[in-house]
């Protein structure tokens, strides 16, 4: 099937005299992420409008502090449900193996500007997987955290020592995953080719033949 669909990419491409291209993501999955790229965007700009009087400002985006208050768990949990669907449908390139560790030890070559010297990766390299993973950890601690103090609903079933502790890791988990959304997309700007990704669903198989060439020789782009 993954056969298939390069050869498809490639006669599209042809026909429109274009270098030929390879499918990365599915319709559902580049969805998916959007979707759950935007209820991070309000449930941040929301957070941050309570974590510091500077950021109050935001309310105004969500018609006042009282509303802005009542959203923002709601943003949080839907959230955390599209990123369970998302990770159903990404976790197994996800898992770590020897390929990965190599690559850490020589992730200063790439930061130097020095990608020939890196090892080969499947679909996603170790750098990824760190902030995919990241993304899950925080995910569970903000929406474990969220329920013990979400007022009125669930907070009166916590001790008041346990609640001011989840405030705590709450805001912690939340600065860990506004950093790691900036590094991702930072990445995928440096990375030239990686935001079309996500917004066509294809690569050019110069691309992935360069950053993922283990990905790219099981899409069968080569022998």
């Amino acid at each position: 099937m993954e056969h298939i669909t390069i050869v498809r990419s490639d006669e599209r491409a042809n026909e429109r005299g274009m270098e030929p291209t390879i499918e990365r993501y599915p319709d559902r999955t580049r969805i998916n992420h959007w979707l759950v790229a935007l209820l991070f965007i309000c449930a941040a700009l929301s957070g941050l409008a309570f974590f510091h009087p500077a950021f109050f400002f935001f309310t105004a985006l969500f018609g006042g502090g009282v509303w802005t208050r009542i959203l923002h768990p709601f943003f949080g949990v839907l959230m955390v449900l599209g990123f369970v669907f998302l990770f159903f449908q990404v976790w197994r390139d996800n898992f770590w193996n020897a390929s990965d560790t190599a690559w850490t030890r020589r992730a200063p070559e790439l930061l130097k500007g020095h990608e020939d010297n890196m090892p080969a990766v499947g679909k996603y390299n170790a750098g990824q997987k760190i902030v995919f993973w990241t993304f899950g950890i925080c995910l569970i601690l903000l929406l474990i955290t969220g329920f013990m103090f979400w007022q009125p609903w669930f907070a009166d079933f916590f001790p008041i020592v346990l609640r001011r502790i989840a405030v705590v890791v709450h805001a912690l988990a939340a600065v860990i995953l506004i950093i790691s959304v900036i590094i991702h997309i930072y990445a995928a700007i440096w990375v030239k080719g990686s935001v079309q990704a996500m917004t066509r669903g294809t690569v050019s198989r110069a691309w992935a033949r360069q950053h993922h060439r283990l990905w790219y020789r099981d899409m069968g782009g080569e022998k």
